[in-house]
């Protein structure tokens, strides 16, 4: 298999759960910077021209969360609950994530985050205060969850637990108000024990 990544906000979640699981992938890294993901050889693998895909026997697959579960399905992990109910749950805060909370994490990443590391221009303020504003909604709705509970899903981590957090390891260059809301702080200092999860990116590790 080959798992094709940048060191942005989504192939986070797929590199992490594939380096957590051992999983046996290549790891392909695309320069967004230089335009890989619009080439017609990456097009053919992802017609949204976007990171990550996953190519394996089956063919490719485009979608952080679905190559997520697909990777820890493969792995027989319970990362992707084989109980019907768990699995609903971790399908429940999936669903809530990409309408919600990582919607608005994510960008404030982009305005701080994005646009210095890419060098396309000043943060809006507008759109940062209208951001700012739904991540502390939904991060209140988090953090009443997470009181008395380890992990999203009951006691044991789950493919939810990556994906909701994944804007949380750029809190500070993002200005998200992570201190704000110490159930959400202790539940991702657990995540940040993890090898994989502070280290999910085989460039970043090459590099230090």
């Amino acid at each position: 298999m080959k798992l094709y990544y940048a060191e942005t906000l989504m192939p986070r979640k797929a590199c992490a759960v594939a380096r957590h699981l051992g999983s046996p992938v290549e790891f392909v890294r695309v320069d967004l910077q230089k335009g890989e993901q619009r080439t017609p050889e990456y097009a053919a693998l992802n017609p949204n021209l976007k990171v990550p895909v996953l190519v394996h026997d089956g063919g490719s697959l485009w979608e952080s969360n679905a190559i997520m579960c697909f990777l820890a399905r493969a792995a027989g992990s319970d990362l992707w609950p084989a109980d019907g109910d768990r699995q609903v749950e971790a399908m429940r805060w999936l669903c809530w994530d990409l309408m919600h909370f990582t919607r608005y994490t994510g960008e404030l990443y982009f305005e701080h985050v994005i646009k210095a590391d890419f060098g396309i221009g000043e943060p809006d303020p507008a759109a940062v205060e209208e951001a700012l504003g739904y991540v502390r909604k939904y991060a209140r709705i988090l953090d009443d969850h997470l009181k008395g509970r380890r992990f999203l899903v009951g006691d044991g981590l789950t493919v939810a637990d990556f994906a909701v957090a994944i804007a949380l390891p750029y809190a500070a260059r993002a200005r998200i108000p992570l201190a704000d809301y110490p159930e959400v702080a202790r539940w991702h200092a657990r995540l940040e024990e993890l090898p994989a999860w502070r280290e999910p990116f085989p460039a970043v590790d090459a590099a230090a």
